[in-house]
């Protein structure tokens, strides 16, 4: 089905539910119309990083269910995949045949041989002038040894973890993997593909190798061409300043906001409502809000919406207020790969209070665009130290895995259960259309009124809230939908 202006929910094939087909059935009889969308996480096999480093595409891992559990799931909702543009695993059949094949492979250009690479630029590179300017997610160089069947080595580049090998994308033989594996994924249900790490894809010399122009707007118009047939889109994932997700938003792409929760979080710890107002009015409508996702809470995102200063104060209100939250759980001894990120679920890093935690998702409702709701948000989920420490994996504190009983149990909660009740308003409420306008006023230095209005101009939909006592009342055409007072 196309993608509808409707709540999405984040959500891996086994942590609402064993598997995809009992996660169908959870959505069914538990959260019913609170979501329109389903992006479904990763869900092909893969040798790490939650599904993110995938060998193939062309089936589904045999312990989520199969391809017609996923066709039945996209006949209730509208549906998104991941596609990992920048790397592939190196179970993958591209990489051990050209493990076996070397030169003689047709993959020989699948991938991007760093020697290779600085070949082009002469003698004597890379300098570790070279290496110091391209954007890591390591403390040393972006490259992997791999050794072939004939004895000889080689590297190839590897931005992520050692199982995920980064692909030339510039290569035909890429393109044509990409053409048919993302035509297969439309075929399977996918109404929208998020590109993951796309801005990593391109790789030129003397740059930074992250979000390369113009070559990026061309890899992203091409993956664009390739959907437009099936009336797919695109959601390209970049965590960075706001300005890039702007400047991918002025090319008409859908967007990410991944300001709104640190700037939220900010919002409700200092009771301060101007910063929130001012990113408000800024956000397009054309983009899917969040407070959580499967990753941790970004803090680059925000910056210079908050001051570094505003930010410091948020990071560390985070550690003090938020429950069971503490600094090495982002930290290298907990494998964090990203020290700009947080981990954290959202409702923990309320302090586990539910006054705070409906307003926060009162907030990102009425923000424009469309809410996507993580399944431990969904649920108001506390941090899983359990899971985290047997682990030793820091992401893994807002990755817990419930079963049908416990959301059965979980959707009683009042916070829950209001917090559903929104979402199923909000996906059905016309003043949410995304053709209409919002008007953003902030009466006192605490408080904030959000005015959602369709582009017929015959419904509205009002939020007044006090940030510092956490009360707030929502209005539809003047009838009270909510009050926390």
């Amino acid at each position: 089905m196309p993608i509808q202006n409707k709540a999405m929910l984040i959500t891996y094939s086994d942590s609402m539910g064993k598997d995809i087909k009992e996660t169908h059935e959870v959505l069914k009889t538990y959260i019913k119309d609170a979501i329109g969308g389903v992006h479904l996480l990763p869900f092909f096999p893969s040798t790490g990083d939650r599904g993110f480093a995938p060998y193939r595409y062309d089936v589904v891992d045999p312990a989520f269910g199969d391809w017609d559990d996923v066709e039945a799931l996209g006949e209730d909702y509208y549906l998104m995949f991941d596609f990992m543009i920048n790397h592939i695993s190196k179970k993958s059949e591209m990489y051990q045949d050209f493990k076996a094949k070397h030169d003689d492979s047709k993959y020989a250009d699948f991938f991007i041989r760093w020697e290779k690479f600085w070949e082009q630029a002469g003698a004597q590179r890379p300098t570790q002038a070279d290496v110091d300017l391209i954007y890591k997610r390591k403390d040393k160089a972006p490259k992997q040894a791999i050794e072939f069947a004939d004895g000889t080595v080689e590297h190839l580049w590897n931005t992520f973890g050692e199982e995920q090998i980064d692909i030339n994308v510039k290569s035909q033989v890429a393109n044509a993997f990409f053409k048919q594996t993302l035509i297969d994924m439309v075929k399977h249900g996918a109404d929208m593909i998020r590109l993951d790490a796309f801005a990593y894809a391109i790789k030129k010399v003397d740059t930074n190798d992250f979000f390369v122009e113009p070559e990026i707007w061309d890899l992203l118009n091409e993956v664009q061409a390739i959907l437009a047939p099936y009336k797919a889109e695109i959601l390209p994932e970049i965590h960075e300043h706001y300005t890039i997700p702007q400047k991918i938003s002025a090319h008409d792409f859908f967007i990410y906001d991944f300001t709104l929760p640190m700037t939220t979080l900010y919002t409700l710890y200092s009771g301060k409502t101007a910063r929130l107002a001012k990113w408000l009015k800024m956000s397009p409508m054309k983009q899917f809000t969040t407070l959580d996702t499967h990753d941790g809470i970004g803090v680059v995102d925000a910056k210079d919406i908050l001051t570094d200063e505003e930010i410091e104060y948020a990071s560390n209100e985070l550690y003090k207020v938020g429950a069971n939250v503490k600094r090495k759980y982002s930290s290298a001894e907990y494998n964090n790969l990203d020290i700009y990120q947080i981990n954290s679920t959202y409702y923990s890093a309320l302090g586990d209070n539910d006054r705070a935690y409906l307003l926060s998702r009162a907030f990102q409702i009425f923000a424009p665009g469309i809410p996507m709701v993580y399944y431990v948000g969904l649920l108001a989920g506390s941090n899983d130290l359990k899971l985290l420490e047997e682990t030793k994996e820091g992401r893994n504190i807002n990755r817990h895995y419930y079963t049908k009983a416990e959301v059965a149990k979980e959707v009683q909660r009042p916070v829950v259960a209001n917090l559903l009740q929104l979402l199923t308003w909000r996906n059905e409420f016309a003043a949410f259309d995304l053709e209409g306008a919002i008007e953003v006023t902030t009466p006192s230095d605490t408080t904030i009124k959000i005015v959602r209005t369709d582009a017929a101009g015959q419904n509205e939909a009002v939020l007044v809230a006090d940030a510092a006592n956490k009360t707030f009342t929502i209005t539809a055409n003047g009838q009270v939908v909510m009050e926390q007072n």
